[in-house]
């Protein structure tokens, strides 16, 4: 099917929610039992980690690390957010920085000021966005930032936006609770591609839409690991318990350009798969065999493939065996491990 759909459905009892794009799944969200990113917890500082500048926090939902504690002392309450999945058997990664997030909308408490999606170039609608934001925030000294989807939006729909983050900030931060508590729950995956999924798209809510729309079809081709990149060349995706490990194979084109066709494609096609698999931490890619000079292009090719990708991804660079390091930010639980 041409253009974008967004199906919100259930997969084995889970949450999930699909978004597809002429016929092809550039992004899955699907819920799991660790604690989602963007919960927020009043949780207390336990004991100080001194050769990696951290400390354990203590939450209702098991340990916590807070990376840069400077001047904080054992015992000592605070409010974090979860910002990313753990590892199995390690801390969840959390951060003072607190974010209240909607779809239009983005309250920072920590950093002052009204600020407008760079996206949004046209001074006429940029005026009219403080605007609306001057009239919500009042005198409020919290910050705020209106996101791309506030371009053309309804500036009712943003203003309530504004004032329902507003309001979620003010409870947090007013809370005087004594005890570790759950203050703010993270996103459902319906609520986030509500959030994050702002373009114009085709939305299926009825029961059943993945499987009518071609989701669970392409769930089994990802779970496979081996994913076709045209022209008949594809690669694999296996995540191990130290990485993730990437091979990139020219298939049944034995041309002389096979192995940078194949590796461009890699590029285009990787951070599709890595999103819709749920993978991060540390990403190997060993790459097809091209010439070195070949190699500088690649890299444009992924950098430009990453920048529109949600998760935050840094390239490393070339290893001496000729294999590419990357480093993605652990945003997702793997599908393999919510749908065994």
């Amino acid at each position: 099917m041409k253009g974008t759909q967004i199906i919100l459905d259930h997969i084995d009892g889970h949450e999930a929610a699909a978004r597809m794009v002429d016929g092809t799944l550039e992004d899955f969200l699907i819920a799991g039992d660790a604690p989602v990113p963007g919960t927020i917890y009043r949780a207390r500082a336990d004991r100080p980690v001194k050769g990696q500048g951290g400390m354990f926090l203590t939450t209702p939902d098991g340990p916590a690390f807070l990376r840069q504690v400077k001047g904080l002392a054992p015992g000592q309450l605070l409010l974090v957010q979860v910002t990313g999945h753990a590892e199995p058997g390690k801390a969840l990664p959390v951060t003072q920085k607190l974010l209240f997030k909607s779809r239009y909308a983005i309250v920072t408490p920590d950093a002052p000021g009204l600020n407008i999606s760079r996206s949004i170039r046209d001074e006429d609608e940029r005026d009219r966005l403080l605007e609306i934001a001057h009239e919500e925030m009042g005198g409020s000294d919290y910050g705020l930032i209106l996101r791309s989807a506030c371009a053309g939006a309804d500036p009712e729909e943003i203003g309530e936006d504004i004032a329902s983050m507003v309001t979620a900030a003010r409870q947090v931060l007013e809370d005087t609770g004594t005890e570790p508590e759950t203050l703010h729950e993270g996103d459902s995956p319906h609520l986030q591609a509500w959030r994050e999924w702002a373009e114009p798209a085709q939305i299926e809510q009825e029961p059943g839409g993945f499987e009518r729309c071609g989701v669970l079809e392409a769930l089994d081709g990802l779970r496979t690991g081996r994913i076709p990149l045209g022209g008949g060349g594809f690669l694999y995706v296996e995540p191990t318990r130290a990485l993730v490990a990437v091979d990139v194979n020219t298939g049944s084109d034995t041309s002389l350009a096979a192995g940078v066709k194949a590796n461009m494609a890699c590029a285009r096609t990787l951070p599709r798969a890595l999103r819709c698999l749920g993978l991060g931490g540390q990403v190997v890619i060993d790459a097809a065999p091209m010439p070195k000079k070949d190699r500088r292009a690649f890299e444009s090719a992924l950098r430009a493939a990453f920048k529109v990708d949600p998760e935050e991804t840094t390239l490393a660079g070339w290893t001496t065996l000729g294999h590419f390091e990357l480093q993605r930010k652990r945003g997702r639980l793997p599908l393999m491990e919510i749908l065994k």
